[in-house]
């Protein structure tokens, strides 16, 4: 009789705020492919020569002004809710991160040290890019394929518009839009350079081709991030009866000259304040748990930017978490692989996991 098990997957964090421990981080996520997609050559040298010099010490002190006694915010909410998870279902549940610790490989290995012949990969990414989600998915496969070529893997799929992850966006947000206090919600999403859309883009001819693609239905959609971003948005403003004039989507943590998702988020909260508005809220729907991004870069550095700019009153709404409309959201997807209700393979990931194209 077969066993089955979860595995959570999820970017990852420095193993401390040592600038050290941040370099070697740092190293790791910028020479993926699917992160800084130049040819490795070039990658390495961008890499090696003009990031981490300097950006290795920056960065720790970013870290260091949101790590907690016991460490990462991102290592500990994920731990969390792996051990909600594991509760709900009764399965053995094991965590991997895209980089750092703990490893893709080891939860893998964690898993098959149970006897687990049946994995349930859950991404903890709603919606796809390959810099996020093809590449956490990749990277496991890559460890399947190595050490249990045999093993039953089925994936989860993007979730950006399941009634259910909606649902739980907006129970997570109620608290504050309740207070309707708020002149703009800013939806603040991962950028990524506009040329992975196209990249990602499996007939080359759509994204980006028209002002309106992501309004045009098209298969191009299942890898498209923009489409799926627009997508949660206009689902979570019906639930929670927004008018269009309370909201925008905007993108942040761009990185270098190149185009990246317009509007920028740091941008757009400055002109906000110099527009007039008074009192904004941020809610970031892409990151299913506080981490850098939300903690510092939204939380502290967005609210300087607003307040500086002549905004007054700036709240940045927490992430899903452990939320349990999120874990039961989470379960009731295990609950339907469980029935065989998604595509299963052997260590191959299925076809909307593009492959890389160089």
């Amino acid at each position: 009789m077969s066993k089955q098990g979860l595995i959570l997957l999820n970017l990852g964090s420095p193993d401390s705020t040592e600038v050290n421990d941040v370099r070697n981080y740092l190293r790791e996520f910028l020479m993926d492919e699917r992160v800084l997609d130049a040819p490795k050559l070039i990658r390495w040298l961008i890499v090696h020569c003009f990031i981490l010099p300097k950006r290795p010490r920056q960065s720790a002190e970013a870290y260091a002004s949101i790590w907690k006694p016991e460490g990462s915010p991102l290592v500990l909410t994920s731990r969390a809710q792996q051990a909600a998870l594991a509760q709900s279902t009764g399965l053995p549940t094991e965590l991997g991160m895209r980089y750092g610790n703990p490893t893709t490989e080891d939860a893998l290995l964690k898993l098959l040290d149970q006897g687990v012949d049946d994995c349930f990969i859950i991404p903890m990414y709603p919606h796809y890019a390959m810099s996020s989600y093809e590449t956490a998915v990749v990277h496991l496969m890559e460890a399947v394929r190595k050490h249990a070529p045999g093993l039953k893997t089925t994936l989860l799929p993007p979730y950006y518009q399941e009634p259910g992850y909606i649902e739980a966006l907006v129970e997570t947000a109620r608290p504050a839009l309740e207070k309707e206090d708020f002149d703009q919600l800013l939806f603040s999403f991962h950028g990524i350079p506009q040329r992975h859309l196209i990249k990602g883009d499996p007939s080359h001819q759509h994204c980006l081709t028209t002002p309106d693609c992501c309004n045009t239905c098209h298969p191009a959609h299942a890898t498209c991030y923009r489409h799926q971003c627009a997508m949660t948005v206009e689902k979570f403003v019906k639930a929670a009866g927004l008018s269009p004039d309370k909201y925008r989507i905007t993108f942040q943590s761009r990185l270098g000259r190149e185009p990246w998702l317009q509007p920028y988020t740091d941008q757009t909260l400055e002109q906000l304040a110099e527009d007039g508005h008074k009192n904004v809220k941020v809610i970031c729907p892409a990151f299913t748990a506080d981490c850098l991004e939300t903690l510092e870069e939204i939380a502290v550095e967005g609210r300087e930017t607003f307040i500086e700019a002549g905004g007054e009153s700036y709240e940045q709404i927490p992430c899903l978490n452990t939320h349990p409309r999120f874990i039961e959201f989470l379960a009731d997807r295990v609950r339907l692989w469980q029935r065989g209700a998604y595509e299963t393979n052997h260590a191959t990931p299925p076809a909307y996991v593009a492959p890389m194209k160089r």
